[in-house]
């Protein structure tokens, strides 16, 4: 019996790892084109070390600590050339799936909590977040390396 699970764990990893593989791809031209990418001086940097770039500010309601919010995001592991540059994990878009959490409570990663707290609604935001405000030496499933800075391209959908 115990050789039944381990096997049926082997193939649930190797399917994991197909999925992610045939996932990934390059940061999207919009965000990273060599033409006219955001420049290292174009991003913001907080105090924490989290880096954002407004690509289209909102003119929605701005979330508040405890609010759900409503997002689409495209998630890449940054290759250290440039702030933009990486290869895709994730995204909501992809999924056609809006992606909802509470703010300000840990229920996602503290550069999201942070990112997304000085979003309006509409907004579009690039972050790039340290491994400190990511998954940070432990990773992610497998997916996200140990110390890996992460780029999220957030749209802010909707504040409830």
């Amino acid at each position: 019996m115990k050789s039944i699970f381990v096997s049926l764990a082997v193939v649930a990893v190797a399917l994991v790892v197909m999925i992610v593989a045939q996932a990934w791809q390059p940061i999207p031209a919009a965000i990273a084109a060599e033409s006219n990418p955001p420049s290292v001086e174009a991003f913001t940097t907080t105090p924490s070390g989290l880096r954002y770039f407004d690509v289209k500010v909102g003119t929605g309601a701005a979330p508040t600590q405890g609010q759900q919010v409503k997002v689409h995001y495209t998630g890449w592991l940054n290759d250290g050339t440039t702030l933009t540059n990486g290869t895709k994990f994730d995204s909501s878009r992809d999924r056609n799936r809006e992606f909802a959490f509470t703010l300000g409570v840990k229920q996602v990663i503290a550069g999201w909590d942070e990112g997304v707290a000085g979003m309006k609604v509409g907004g579009q935001r690039i972050l790039v977040i340290p491994a400190e405000l990511g998954y940070g030496a432990r990773g992610a499933g497998g997916v996200i390396p140990p110390n890996a800075t992460l780029v999220f391209d957030v749209e802010l959908r909707g504040v409830s």
